[in-house]
């Protein structure tokens, strides 16, 4: 995939992480792809001169004490901020791979057995994020980046204290991603309480299962009108029929009626023993293909010149921000999908982060290789045959010579 380069204008070091390039954008800030003087890669989020307020510094202060204070192994980690700078800066964790959302537009919806995994882990991460007093707040596809070791949550920027009535919100203002939006906060409610959390991720998990979200509408005005509807039901069509009633019970309108968390992973969990396997197992099977299905995407890398490039080859890091002005990107080596922390209000099913909706170009297949008709399906044998084939460890090979190539270190 491409990249763009740093333009003319762009920092190339904050806070001792050099950039390397642009990743996505948003109304309030830049991502981008940067590294510490260790080698360590960062997804640094750096707000934008034009926005940057007394009340915007607030807001991004605010957003790096609750990234301080949420741990987990599903969680994005916090590595340095500072609010206070001429450009306040944020640097989380980068995480190689797809988030959700491009996952399901490019490959379909996840088996079911798949989609319970992914509850289960959700649940528990969210759990996790409860007990440390915390409401996310704007769970939503974009939101989970599907990495090598599993699937994590990033961008609590909206997340708030539960029980708490402080706000930086102004009144009657609602924030958040309207298609993962509970009823409570598209009315207003305050304070928010943990189903809130509750019923985005069913609206996620419905997104995983079904490829759509529980309400869709031609306009804004006509999805807050939908969701707040207390007898307006969520659409379910194309849910596995095992995971039809836990999501029903998550996407109530009534908090009081959705679950509580522990109970969703018990009964993801039930789905999943069901089918004869382990929640590990699961987990397992759930990372393979969702690590696997980009591999398969991946193009063959040509033969490339050692000359001197930009240093800004490297791929794109799916985000929930807009993507970059047509134009603006730089013919690079196709190289995995890397993920960074970004946040865009969505209505209808979002867009690819690229811009591009077309599935990238493939190489003529090998000889055994599955038809693209089957790609991105769960394999049923002892595990993804593809890593450890010929065929894999070359493209692995390229791979690795162009970036060494590309690459200022």
């Amino acid at each position: 995939m491409n990249a763009a380069p740093l333009s003319p204008e762009d920092p190339t070091e904050l806070g001792g992480f050099e950039l390397l390039g642009r990743v996505g954008h948003g109304g309030m800030g830049q991502v981008y792809l940067g590294e510490s003087p260790g080698g360590e890669p960062a997804a640094v989020k750096v707000i934008k001169p034009s926005v940057v307020d007394s009340e915007t510094r607030l807001r991004f202060a605010q957003e790096i004490e609750v990234l301080k204070t949420i741990w987990g192994p599903r969680i994005a980690a916090f590595l340095d901020a500072d609010a206070e700078a001429e450009q306040p800066w944020l640097a989380t964790e980068y995480i190689d791979g797809p988030d959700l959302r491009k996952h399901i537009h490019t490959h379909g919806p996840l088996p079911m057995v798949l989609a319970a995994s992914l509850g289960a882990t959700l649940a528990e991460a969210l759990a996790g994020v409860h007990k440390q007093g915390l409401l996310h707040r704007d769970l939503k596809p974009a939101n989970i980046l599907l990495g090598p070791n599993g699937p994590k949550i990033i961008d609590f920027g909206l997340a708030v204290f539960t029980e708490s009535s402080a706000s930086l919100t102004a009144p009657n203002t609602v924030l958040g991603t309207p298609a993962c939006m509970a009823p409570e906060q598209a009315n207003g409610v305050k304070p928010l309480t943990a189903p809130v959390d509750v019923y985005a991720l069913g609206a996620v998990l419905l997104y995983a299962a079904s490829g759509h979200y529980p309400f869709q509408a031609d306009n804004i005005h006509a999805l807050f009108h939908l969701i707040t509807k207390a007898d307006a039901q969520p659409d379910l069509t194309g849910t596995p029929d095992e995971l039809v009633p836990l999501l029903a019970s998550m996407l109530s309108y009534d908090p009081q009626e959705r679950p509580a968390l522990p109970e969703v992973v018990k009964e993801c969990r039930t789905v999943i023993e069901a089918q004869g396997l382990k929640i590990a197992q699961a987990r397992r099977r759930l990372t393979a293909h969702t690590t696997t299905t980009e591999v398969r995407d991946t193009p063959l890398v040509p033969a490339v010149s050692p000359a001197p490039v930009d240093a800004a080859a490297f791929a794109d890091l799916p985000t929930a921000m807009e993507p970059q002005p047509p134009g603006t990107t730089a013919p690079t080596v196709p190289l995995p999908q890397d993920g960074a922390p970004g946040y865009t209000p969505t209505v209808k099913a979002e867009p690819s982060v690229t811009g591009r909706d077309e599935q990238p170009a493939h190489p003529a297949p090998a000889p055994g290789t599955p038809p693209a008709s089957q790609r991105g399906r769960e394999r049923t044998g002892p595990g993804p045959q593809l890593r450890t084939s010929v065929q894999a460890r070359r493209v692995a090979q390229q791979l690795r010579e162009a970036y060494a190539q590309r690459a200022k270190f």
